[in-house]
């Protein structure tokens, strides 16, 4: 099918607001540009978070030769101008400044503070407003921050790596799997979320720093359970370097990045997404062990999985989880030794 020219310009939009993975979450993702007479005039996406809105960008990025026609344009935007102060003005209220006339809109903002407020303002105002453009396509975009603004719990990935013959490594050794791609990769994905977790098995026989050395970008909150306080005080998640929220009984010590949660009992996976999603982390990497992931999964606590296998073997150890019914294959690409695929959850009827 041939798409209009309303979709045509709203994956320009989409592509824009890819731009701002990773930068930022929990924040949506939004793309925006202004079109006069088949020629895009400016563009922009979210650069930041707490930085101008993607409106704002489009609109300081149209030079000045062709600023008389900012009125007669119309402005695609993947997500719904925001109608509140928060960190930067309200972006509805530019675009009536501005006196742009039409409006293109992919998704309505499920943020209660917007809700459908911007689009009624803005038809109040005499500006033709057209919405659920790639509707589907927008909430894809943006899947990480609808759940978070709906739920208050973070979308959770589970990511684990396992060998060719199924297994995660050996007990009580570390046991490296990836190839150095993938493991680029797996920086790249840490890069793009709020928060990793592992749990205490994990943390003391790998000992992770939980970081983006072989990426960019910013490092995500690191958390980690520790409700029998085993992780020694010279492992690396207790070194204070960077925001770590241990879920445990508090430690002596002079910390100043470090939070822990006070638990002395077994927490589960919904909770622990409540309190991650309450720091204001949008998105949780779970990044094992396997027991971890299994009370995720047993909970259906879990938006996503990604998989990678190695073509090595190693006969015996700890087995890889099992995918769990409504685990639907979306994304498979191999990337040296490693196969890579991502599995998204689907309602099973």
């Amino acid at each position: 099918m041939v798409p209009t020219t309303h979709e045509r310009y709203m994956r320009r939009c989409f592509d824009l607001a890819l731009l701002g993975a990773g930068k930022v979450s929990p924040n949506p993702m939004v793309g925006a540009l202004l079109e006069y007479k088949g020629r895009i005039i400016g563009e922009g996406w979210h650069r930041q978070f707490g930085g101008p809105h993607a409106e704002v960008n489009c609109i300081d990025s149209v030079r000045e030769d062709d600023r008389a026609f900012i009125p007669h344009a119309t402005l695609y935007c993947s997500l719904e101008p925001c109608f509140h102060y928060g960190k930067t003005p309200p972006c509805v209220d530019l675009i009536l400044r501005e006196k742009i006339g039409n409006v293109v809109i992919a998704n309505l903002d499920p943020n209660p503070k917007v809700a459908g407020q911007s689009v009624e303002k803005l038809r109040a105002a005499g500006v033709e407003v057209i919405v659920d453009v790639l509707k589907e396509q927008g909430a894809e975009l943006n899947r990480y921050f609808f759940k978070w603004i709906r739920t208050g719990r973070p979308y959770v990935i589970l990511k684990w790596a396992q060998t060719a013959d199924g297994f995660i490594g050996r007990e009580s050794e570390r046991t490296p799997i990836s190839g150095p791609a993938a493991m680029h990769l797996v920086h790249k994905w840490r890069s793009e979320v709020d928060a990793i977790l592992v749990g205490t098995k994990t943390a003391l026989t790998d000992n992770p720093r939980l970081d983006i050395r072989h990426y960019f970008g910013k490092t995500p909150l690191r958390a980690v359970l520790d409700i029998a306080g085993k992780i020694p005080a010279g492992h690396f998640l207790l070194d204070d370097s960077t925001p770590t929220l241990v879920f445990g009984k508090t430690r002596a010590g002079d910390f100043k990045h470090t939070q822990f949660t006070g638990h002395k009992s077994t927490i589960d996976p919904e909770e622990i997404a409540e309190q991650i999603g309450a720091k204001g982390c949008a998105i949780l990497l779970v990044e094992g062990g396997s027991v971890l992931h299994e009370q995720f999964i047993g909970q259906n606590a879990w938006d996503e999985i990604r998989i990678l296998t190695n073509k090595k073997r190693l006969g015996t150890g700890i087995s890889a989880p099992g995918l769990p019914p409504g685990a639907a294959l979306s994304e498979s690409m191999a990337i040296g030794d490693d196969l890579v695929e991502v599995f998204r959850r689907v309602t099973v009827s």
